[in-house]
């Protein structure tokens, strides 16, 4: 692929700022698995799908410095969940990667989503303009997602005027396209199950 087109793939955007309140309150992303943290797991399956990458996280940023990604904190006080993270990416976006019209984001407590997420996500819109959504079973994985940069300014009023902050009724309220993972490689697993306890983890270890 060319520098030209390269840079029209969206800037992703690793979502690790979770309070994993049923993990002790760890930085779940953190967390070994196979021979690295799920962090690094979700770089090397998001880096190659996008033209930029960085961390979504609050509080001491020098924790991630061995990964050599820009973290950027949520631009609004107070946990208000993943739109905060969606809207952290939009930002760093407009500011850095200006020529980016779409981030693409991913939660890093979530191992096997599909390396061809970000590809089939925006082969799927008629428009560059709207949100394309992973979904599976008929389940919506709304931070499974490319969002326009340009909603950046309608979801920072949202967040900060205390509309509902659940993912799902954003994307009703902007509309998105579904795009069906069901037929993924990875057999009966689901490709967006996610880590939220200790159980979880040692399942998604087994699966390996």
């Amino acid at each position: 692929m060319t520098a030209e087109g390269l840079s029209l793939r969206p800037v992703g955007v690793l979502l690790a700022g979770g309070r994993a309140s049923r993990m002790d309150g760890i930085d779940k992303c953190l967390l070994p698995f196979g021979a690295t943290p799920l962090l690094a797991n979700a770089i090397e399956r998001l880096g190659p799908q996008v033209s930029a990458l960085i961390i979504n996280a609050n509080g001491d940023a020098s924790r991630f410095a061995g990964f050599g990604l820009p973290v950027v904190a949520d631009p609004v006080p107070g946990f208000v969940g993943p739109l905060a993270g969606i809207l952290a990416g939009m930002r760093w976006a407009m500011k850095t990667v200006p020529e980016a019209t779409q981030i693409a984001s991913v939660a890093t407590d979530t191992p096997f989503f599909p390396v061809d997420l970000v590809q089939r996500l925006t082969a799927a819109l008629p428009s560059p303009d709207q949100a394309a959504i992973a979904r599976t079973g008929g389940r919506v994985h709304g931070v499974f997602g490319v969002f326009p940069v340009a909603c950046a300014d309608t979801l920072d009023h949202r967040i900060r005027t205390g509309r509902s902050l659940r993912v799902r009724d954003w994307l009703d309220d902007i509309g998105y396209v579904p795009v069906d993972f069901d037929d993924s490689a990875t057999g009966r697993r689901d490709p967006f199950f996610n880590i939220n306890t200790p159980e979880d983890l040692e399942a998604a270890r087994a699966l390996l």
